[in-house]
């Protein structure tokens, strides 16, 4: 015969708190039920596009019930606005932190910021543009959304070039470089011409010291 534990010998309540899972508080679990929905969102947005994407297919995506994702989001137009900012603002962050003590040139920052424009967050974004195109009421929120997401990169790639915006052209030389990065985003779409992107990057980079000076890291 095996021996009594001390589990076999507790009170039957001391038992099952003693097998019962950590207690997460409420306010987290939501937190983490919306940021389930939020980057499924961005995932079936970026594969199925807009047709495709409806808050079912992004429920089942995350492991959550319809009900809970209307919670969260009342409309489908709540869910997939606030999921690709919510990405913008995560990618946002991670570029920020790919520089803490400063880029070591002008080449890593264009080539980072390019990157901004290449995978699933791009892909998705675009399919939220082509369908607020359609859209009547995904229109306005979709531009409120570009023009946020576009202030926030701008200031972020201000920041990273040392760039002077006092100076003639140097505003307009940064949100440059940021179209074009979104046009080297669209062409990936199609193609993935590392080669090519890898020149048109130097190049840039030869442009921006050209046009906001040298002393970079002075």
């Amino acid at each position: 015969m095996g021996g009594v534990t001390a589990t076999d010998s507790a009170p039957e309540g001391a038992r099952e708190a003693a097998v019962r899972p950590p207690h997460v508080p409420k306010q987290d679990r939501s937190r983490a039920t919306r940021q389930r929905l939020l980057a499924a969102a961005v995932a079936c947005l970026a594969e199925h596009g807009w047709a495709g994407s409806t808050v079912s297919v992004v429920a089942e995506r995350a492991g959550v019930s319809r009900g809970a994702a209307q919670h969260h989001f009342p409309t489908r137009e709540d869910l997939f606005t606030a999921a690709v900012e919510y990405v913008a603002e995560e990618r946002s962050t991670a570029l920020r932190a790919l520089f803490p003590q400063g880029a070591a040139d002008r080449r890593e920052v264009v080539a980072a910021l390019v990157d901004l424009y290449t995978g699933p967050l791009f892909r998705a974004a675009l399919h939220l543009w082509v369908a607020a195109s359609n859209e009547e009421q995904l229109r306005p929120r979709v531009t409120e959304l570009e023009a946020r997401v576009g202030r926030e990169t701008h200031r972020i790639a201000v920041e990273l070039l040392a760039a002077d915006e006092s100076h003639p052209g140097a505003r307009e030389t940064v949100q440059g470089l940021l179209d074009m990065a979104r046009g080297l985003g669209l062409a990936n779409l199609l193609t993935d011409d590392g080669g090519r992107r890898e020149r048109v990057v130097a190049q840039w980079a030869v442009l921006l010291e050209e046009a906001l000076g040298t002393g970079f890291r002075d």
